[in-house]
């Protein structure tokens, strides 16, 4: 397997070296807005230990993460009054993966609507906001 790499973007955004729209945050974890949202309210749950995907992640980590995720879908099925919610977690590039961090992929899910398309266009900065605003107030209930 593939070395990890310091320098990806989640282990700069959990260096704060670049800035994300955090809505939770604990000794092991971090929660971002995804700035490419594929539903409103579409998170990322990030483990602060490296590690490059499911294939490699301490299980210590891994369970702390996923209680997380279980925690933010909760949080965000409320806030964005969803029918349902999708987990996604790619592991390499064949599995779909384009940052060698370990993450979660939260989307709250509406009847009938379908996932809009990854097209690499970053969403404005006042929607991923006002995402994160309600999925942080769902959080603090």
């Amino acid at each position: 397997m593939t070395a990890y790499d310091p320098d990806n973007i989640f282990a700069k955004i959990l260096r704060n070296e670049i800035p994300s729209e955090t809505v939770y945050e604990d000794d092991t974890t971090r929660v971002i807005m995804d700035i490419m949202p594929r539903a409103t309210g579409h998170a990322l749950v990030i483990p602060k230990a490296p590690s490059r995907n499911i294939l490699d992640i301490e299980p210590d980590s891994l369970a702390s993460t996923i209680a997380i995720v279980q925690k933010v879908a909760r949080a965000a099925k409320e806030a964005f009054a969803a029918d349902g919610i999708t987990v996604q977690q790619f592991s390499e590039g064949a599995g779909g993966q384009m940052v060698f961090h370990t993450h979660f992929h939260v989307l709250p899910r509406h009847e009938g609507v379908a996932l809009k398309p990854h097209s690499g266009q970053v969403a404005p900065a006042e929607e991923v906001a006002a995402a994160a605003s309600k999925l942080r107030a769902a959080l603090n209930d």
